[in-house]
């Protein structure tokens, strides 16, 4: 009987036929190593010393550009103590007041105490302001000042607002090592951070919004984008990856810690891993340490936020969770043919979707939470899904702050080149990462690899398909809330200045049309880069310098006088009624007890806030002495600037928000809803300044200048 077996010589001859070579390589390699070694070694530190100094030097010049700016603008080292006071303007005046508060407090058990039981933010109740609030970084700098030995050399608010501004040196240099990784030269660090200067009206709002929650929470969040960036590489030694898993812990909790909005942004972020990760376009275990080090730092803010069910019930820890289950029982996601997979894609968004719902429900129906209910009644009537007069969702619509991107933030970033350089590198890594999913989709997992001819001949690495749907996510929503634009803008640095000094993106634009070589794409990831930074040196240095030049003054007399009258006229106890953006610089500035403020992520104050605005809707004044006594009011300011108001169109002046809600018509020419009725009484904030006797009877006018009218009200029943 034959037998066929395989001949060893040819396995030997095939095996030896390279072996001289080979040998004599080993032979030279052993000799020459490390001349070509040591001097790409000397070259590799030399950049990485280098480029880490610019980092390091540019961040710090950005906070100190933006910390001059802020003085220039306000001659914030001139002014009086309440007029710094009163600069930091509604809810940022509400969150320095707690750092404020904490350092009057005698002690820092007080000082705590005075925070977890507080009755002075809402008059009448007690409230728990660490869990109501995020204002862990007010506490964190009030013991910071009150240990570090710097109390003579600087005066709290400086080191309140110089922190923020080394916030932003961080988050600049976070930005630059972001594009850094993402195409390996620290030339695209550099061109992002100087993009982030020359668009920043756009891309930052600190040096006039100081104290706001977002600029505590961003410069995390950059950084946590820079450590997926890093942790998304193939091949991570084990100790650099569990290095880099801890960053990402700590920038995902210290930015969930510090921001409310946390939970919205993250979800983004979510979504952006459940994309890639059904596409099969990221490694699968990491996608899952991601997904647990996002529910992970919820819950331990949750807990240090003395089990804030806002959390809890948060739509992010819901479809996480729902990730994670869908998983389990959807094993073989990953194989079979194009047609298959889609179908099996689509029932496990389904089954996401679907599970994240019922579990969201039924943790909120558990912890009866209406803390976000505004949250979806504004998203419900933004995009079109029945008009509402619901007053706490128009007050959302109706501000600028909330509504679409406006046309002109376009050529303001297409003036520094920035928008063009953004679609140019999106067209083309979105095309690569079709061309990618289409071919991830088409290979059978379970199928042996079919060749070369099969297989794609673009490879979207995981880092850059990460960031390219983060940009594409969040450009989406910054397009239709303009106030979350600062979460695009400032990656659109980074995206835009990764794709012009990237090999990849340089390599298949050349391939395209048949110009790919080496030489090529060195020359074209440099040189761009380069003349795009020559560029907005030339044309932007003397608008950099002119800013840093012109200087203006802090002037707001009328609020000055205001406060003033309040600390010298009115008893410490007295509890004022007004705007909750008013309210917030009495409260920072007078310390006296307020009926409602702006941090409006609870039902219950959503609910008194509209109850205290009826001093701009029609009604009388028996009506409105009821309702801000019960309250426990003594005081209410009415402002002009509201009871007038311009700045809005009809229909979405404050007074109209009232009218509707209440079922009046509005004011001035213009159509109403037929079911509106008139009014029985006249707008309580008009009418009470001519003093007739009903209004008289109920409010004594204690204090006026041209934009306010202080009333105090009488304690008969």
């Amino acid at each position: 009987m034959m037998y066929l077996r395989q001949r060893k010589e040819i396995k030997t001859i095939e095996l030896s036929e390279d072996f001289p070579a080979q040998k004599e390589n080993v032979k030279l390699e052993n000799k020459l190593p490390t001349e070509g070694g040591t001097n790409r070694k000397f070259w590799k530190i030399l950049s990485f010393t280098f480029g880490g100094t610019i980092a390091l030097c540019i961040g710090l010049l950005t906070s100190v550009y933006l910390a001059t700016l802020h003085e220039n603008d306000l001659w914030f080292s001139n002014i009086k103590e309440v007029e710094r006071e009163i600069s930091f303007r509604t809810e940022c005046g509400l969150y320095y007041s707690y750092y404020k508060q904490m350092l009057q407090a005698p002690t820092l058990t007080q000082g705590f105490r005075g925070l977890i039981y507080d009755n002075k933010t809402e008059s009448l109740r007690t409230i728990n302001l660490l869990q109501r609030m995020n204002i862990y970084q007010e506490v964190f700098l009030s013991i910071l000042y009150r240990v570090l030995p710097i109390q003579k050399y600087l005066e709290p608010v400086y080191f309140y607002i110089y922190t923020l501004f080394g916030l932003q040196a961080i988050y600049v240099t976070a930005l630059y090592v972001t594009s850094w990784l993402l195409s390996g030269t620290w030339l695209s660090g550099l061109l992002a951070a100087l993009w982030y200067v020359t668009n920043r009206i756009d891309t930052t709002r600190v040096e006039f919004t100081i104290p706001l929650r977002e600029n505590w929470a961003l410069p995390f969040f950059a950084i946590q984008i820079a450590a997926i960036t890093y942790f998304l590489r193939p091949n991570l030694q084990s100790l650099s990856e569990r290095l880099t898993l801890l960053v990402v812990f700590i920038s995902t909790f210290l930015f969930s810690l510090t921001w409310q909005f946390n939970q919205f942004m993250m979800l983004m972020q979510a979504l952006v891993l459940f994309t890639l990760d059904s596409l099969d376009m990221l490694p699968a275990i990491k996608v899952t340490w991601l997904y647990g080090i996002q529910i992970a730092s919820l819950l331990l803010v949750c807990i240090l936020q003395f089990f804030n069910s806002m959390i809890l019930g948060s739509l992010l820890i819901s479809f996480n969770l729902s990730v994670l289950i869908a998983r389990k029982f959807q094993k073989n996601l990953k194989t079979g043919t194009f047609l298959t997979r889609i179908g099996k894609l689509m029932l496990h968004v389904l089954a996401v979707f679907c599970l994240t719902l019922f579990l969201n429900n039924v943790i909120k129906k558990i912890l009866n939470l209406k803390s976000d209910e505004h949250i979806f009644k504004f998203l419900k009537a933004k995009f079109g899904f029945g008009a509402t007069r619901d007053f706490d969702a128009n007050l959302y619509l109706c501000e600028e702050a909330f509504g679409l991107l406006p046309f002109n933030t376009f050529s303001r970033l297409s003036d520094t080149l920035l928008l063009y350089a953004y679609i140019f590198v999106l067209s083309i890594t979105v095309i690569a990462a079709f061309v990618v999913a289409f071919h991830k989709l088409s290979d059978s997992g379970n199928q042996e690899p079919k060749g070369e001819t099969g297989r794609c001949s673009i490879d979207l690495k995981p880092d850059t398909a990460y960031n390219l749907i983060h940009t594409v996510l969040f450009g989406f929503l910054a397009l239709s809330t303009m106030r979350m634009k600062y979460l695009w803008t400032s990656h659109m640095c980074v995206f835009a200045s990764f794709g012009l000094c990237s090999p990849d993106i340089w390599g298949w634009l050349l391939k395209s049309v048949r110009l790919h070589n080496p030489k090529g794409i060195c020359i074209m990831r440099y040189s761009v880069p380069v003349l795009t930074l020559l560029y907005l040196c030339y044309k932007f240095w003397p608008g950099v310098m002119d800013e840093l030049s012109e200087l203006r003054e802090f002037y707001d007399p009328d609020t000055v006088e205001l406060m003033t009258w309040i600390n010298s006229n009115t008893p410490r106890k007295a509890v004022f009624a007004g705007s909750m953006q008013l309210l917030a610089g009495v409260k920072l500035c007078t310390g006296r007890t307020l009926t409602n403020h702006p941090h409006y992520e609870d039902n219950g104050l959503r609910e008194r806030t509209k109850a205290v605005y009826q001093i701009y809707a029609k009604r009388s004044p028996e009506d409105v002495h009821a309702l801000l006594r019960s309250f426990g009011a003594d005081y209410v300011i009415l402002e002009n600037s509201i009871c007038y108001e311009r700045r809005h169109r009809r229909g979405c002046r404050l007074r109209d928000l009232l009218d509707v809600a209440n079922g009046h018509v509005m004011d001035g020419p213009g159509e109403n809803d037929p079911d509106l009725k008139a009014a029985d009484h006249p707008r309580f904030c008009e009418e009470i300044k001519r003093n007739p006797p009903p209004y008289s009877a109920h409010f004594t006018r204690v204090f006026q200048n041209k934009t306010f009218h202080v009333y105090k009200l009488s304690t008969n029943k």
